[in-house]
């Protein structure tokens, strides 16, 4: 993983793509630019956000300050991750487990987007499997599963027993390692914003460099209906992103009716759901035959996206997050709890 950690803060580390930043004035920094393309130019807004790789002699932080103190939007181009070496996502490795029952239900006319690492042809998920949404198991080729090979499966088998006849929009944006990073993300969005999406999963996220909320990110999620993102994995209470931006349903992870250890907290933690030994699709590989029991945040919040898409049957989405988080058992710093 190209990836360099940075700790401006004190106890405050996050990721960042090495010579690489995000800014709405890229030819300010032209003289260390290698090549800049912009990532988001939503329709309602002004700014258009361009990713800029950097030469090698440039300091991305100090350039980040530089443009800063003259006004002008820019940061780092921040690691989002979802495996639990990082800064979020799944809580240790997968364990086999027999099959589960499902049974999908009549249409319900409600489609749900999941940015992950793709998905396998599982009967649960065959009629939404294509090739450039295929997750990969083995993508360096060594015999063994990657570290967050068929998580993108795990959450939508989460997600469509929740919501049985819920359709799905599987998207690969995560590596089969889990890691990708915001400019891959704003690209991503902007793509997805020229499909039917009703319901939007995020089960991954990351730390900023000064915990300011990521560059364009509230623009480029303004224009889906609901969107739910994981807390993290991190057992701490610094703001995690996207699930921390306000609009963004954060759902931390229970262990029975507490919060379960790893669970990130906080006042800006929205819902909360089973996060351990949940069981739910996933690859065949070697011990594994389609099925696996697994922990998280990152499942905790497929259960939440299941719970506002079942809901949306009858309801508009932002009427549905609305009804789902005004009711229900409240647990301080983890929100409502989702059964």
């Amino acid at each position: 993983m190209r990836a360099r950690l940075v700790e401006p803060l004190p106890d405050r580390p996050a990721l960042i793509r090495p010579g690489e930043l995000l800014t709405t004035a890229p030819a300010r920094v032209a003289r260390w630019t290698l090549d800049a393309s912009p990532v988001h130019s939503p329709a309602h807004h002004a700014r258009v956000v361009h990713h800029v790789r950097l030469s090698p002699d440039a300091d991305v932080l100090d350039l980040v300050a530089t443009l800063r103190d003259r006004g002008l939007p820019a940061s780092p181009n921040h690691v989002l991750a979802g495996q639990p070496l990082f800064f979020g996502g799944p809580r240790g490795a997968p364990s086999p487990a027999p099959a589960v029952p499902y049974e999908p239900g009549p249409p319900s006319g409600v489609t749900v987007a999941v940015l992950d690492t793709g998905i396998v042809p599982h009967p649960w998920l065959a009629r939404w499997y294509r090739d450039d949404a295929a997750d990969t198991p083995d993508a360096d080729g060594d015999g063994g599963l990657d570290d967050q090979a068929g998580h993108g499966t795990f959450v939508c088998g989460l997600i469509l027993r929740r919501a049985p006849g819920a359709g799905l929009c599987p998207v690969r944006f995560l590596d089969s390692d889990g890691v990708a990073d915001e400019a891959a993300l704003l690209r991503a969005l902007t793509r997805l914003g020229a499909e039917r999406v009703d319901v939007l999963n995020l089960s991954f996220g990351g730390y900023t460099f000064d915990d300011r909320p990521p560059l364009g990110l509230a623009e480029a999620l303004a224009g889906f209906p609901a969107v739910v993102a994981c807390a993290g994995n991190t057992g701490r209470s610094r703001p995690f992103w996207p699930a921390a931006l306000p609009g963004v349903v954060a759902v931390g992870a229970l262990d029975g009716d507490a919060r379960a250890s790893f669970s990130a907290y906080g006042p800006w933690v929205d819902a909360c759901a089973q996060g351990v030994g949940l069981t739910s699709s996933f690859v065949e590989f070697g011990e594994f035959r389609g099925y696996a029991t697994w922990s998280g945040s990152s499942f905790a919040c497929a259960t939440v996206t299941g719970a506002v898409a079942r809901l949306s049957r009858e309801l508009p989405p932002a009427q549905a997050v609305r009804l789902l988080l005004s009711g229900g058992r409240r647990i301080p710093d983890l929100g409502v709890c989702v059964r």
